[in-house]
């Protein structure tokens, strides 16, 4: 009897034993990613990769994967997601014209009431539809107020400044459920060889927000030619002053840059007074915040792009703005209107039980990873990949990360290697910060989850080693 227990014991031993081995191997770096991270100054301890092929009982490499580490971008991965599973690939958003009082003649004798739900890409050019189809409809003069009706999300105080001091760069508008043309105006630089000048066109031109142009145009290569801006913005929401005292170089050709400026309401109003003046329509009132009462009649409405075009744009390109307004939409959906960060969160939480999925470190802030305090392990960021591999709304989340050099954030990735075009990677970027996940279809034909995370001030030195790994995941035997 002896005999037989002690043979068992042998064999239970035995069996365990690769797998214990297999575990411990799983927890080392590949070599060409911990030689890497040598070089870019970055120990250790301050990375967490998680890869694990699907289909597979345990992971190739779990490297630091348990570890809450700020995402960056990566964590809109969560959002869009919880998105596509709770909403659906064909979900949009409406924007209504509503209206009180009489209409006669073309005249409006009453108020207009513009009612927004959150949608995240109510361009100029759709925000011009809907007035255009508002005008068709017979609409011409107004004889009230344009009332702003943006009570579908909370309007919490949200303060631009916060994050990284840069209240007029576009990533940092707040998401509000009537958000018109991201709250963006775009200037376009164009220098003038024959006059040596430069010219600062808007789009679109509000009254609301003056341009100084002392700009000069001068020789020499173009490098960092926004820091040579010199820009002096002044502004309260209500009307802003961008003035531009630098050097401006010839061989800049034209430039772009984006600033966000004017608030909601008045950004809001401001657009469309202009747009409804060049349609022909006229407006008497005041424009004003308010909600539309119960018995304002619909005129007229238009309908966003389907979210599963919407995550395509988050993803690809990273747009924290889109993600913030995705996010308080889950709250609204999920807890009734009006949306809030806390409902947002409390709805994702709730959807991940409902996966069997526990997240205890899991911290989100606004959904879209532009923030300090936004943490999750690797490990469970690759949970969620794996989980979402299995879903109906699968091909959707893939075909919205960028493809490795391709396009959207991976398009000057990995040019020339053998991994191009076979990477599915969401990319994150913050100072202090550099992340990836995703899915790689290796040169087997076998596909894993991959995800890199790196915590340390010299991260921004980590897209060598990122790359070392996406292409040992690729090529590996």
């Amino acid at each position: 009897m002896q005999n037989v227990i002690a043979l068992t014991c042998l064999l239970i031993a035995t069996l365990a034993a690769p797998s214990a081995a297999a575990q411990s191997a799983a927890t080392r770096l590949p070599e060409p990613v911990a030689q890497a991270l040598a070089q870019a100054g970055i120990p250790e301890t301050s990375a967490a990769v998680y890869v694990h092929e699907i289909g597979a009982t345990q992971p190739i490499v779990a490297h630091g994967a348990e570890r809450p580490l700020n995402p960056a971008s990566t964590m809109k991965l969560v959002t869009t997601y919880a998105a596509l599973d709770l909403l659906g690939p064909a979900y949009a958003w409406n924007t209504e014209v509503y209206a009180t009082g009489t209409l006669q003649q073309g005249v409006l004798t009453g108020n207009l009431i513009l009612k927004g739900y959150g949608d995240p890409k109510l361009t100029q050019e759709n925000f011009w539809l809907l007035l255009k189809n508002l005008r068709a409809r017979g609409v011409r003069e107004i004889r009230g107020d344009l009332v702003l009706d943006n009570s579908y999300f909370d309007a919490v105080g949200y303060d631009p400044a916060r994050f990284d001091d840069q209240p007029t760069r576009p990533y940092n508008t707040g998401p509000d459920a009537l958000l018109v043309n991201f709250k963006a105006v775009t200037l376009l630089f164009v220098p003038d060889h024959d006059t040596r000048t430069v010219k600062i066109l808007a789009e679109p031109a509000l009254p609301q927000i003056a341009l100084v142009n002392n700009l000069t145009l001068g020789n020499g290569a173009c490098g960092d030619w926004v820091a040579q801006l010199k820009l002096e913005a002044q502004g309260n929401g209500d009307a802003a002053r961008l003035a531009f005292n630098g050097l401006y170089s010839r061989d800049c050709g034209e430039k772009t840059r984006s600033f966000s400026v004017l608030g909601h309401r008045q950004y809001a109003g401001a657009l469309f007074v202009q747009m409804w003046k060049e349609l022909g329509g006229s407006l008497s009132g005041s424009v004003r915040q308010g909600e539309a009462p119960p018995e304002a009649r619909l005129l007229t409405s238009v309908k966003s792009e389907s979210l599963s075009e919407i995550v395509r744009d988050i993803n690809k390109f990273s747009n924290n703005v889109m993600s913030r307004q995705l996010f308080l939409t889950l709250g609204a959906v999920g807890a009734a209107p009006p949306a809030t960060f806390d409902k947002a969160n409390q709805g994702i939480r709730l959807w991940l039980a409902g996966k069997g999925l526990s997240f205890p470190e899991l911290v989100i802030e606004n959904g879209s990873g532009l923030s300090r305090i936004e943490r999750i392990s690797a490990k469970n960021l690759g949970r969620l990949l794996l989980t979402a591999f299995s879903s109906p709304v699968m091909p959707e989340l893939m075909a919205s990360l960028p493809l490795a050099a391709v396009d959207g954030t991976m398009k000057k990735r990995l040019n020339g290697a053998e991994i191009a075009g076979q990477a599915h990677i969401k990319t994150g970027s913050l100072t202090g910060v550099r992340s990836i996940a995703g899915y790689v279809l290796d040169n087997a034909g076998r596909r894993a989850i991959v995800v890199f995370i790196v915590n340390h001030p010299n991260a921004g030195k980590a897209q060598p080693v990122q790359d070392a790994l996406l292409k040992w995941v690729y090529s590996r035997r």
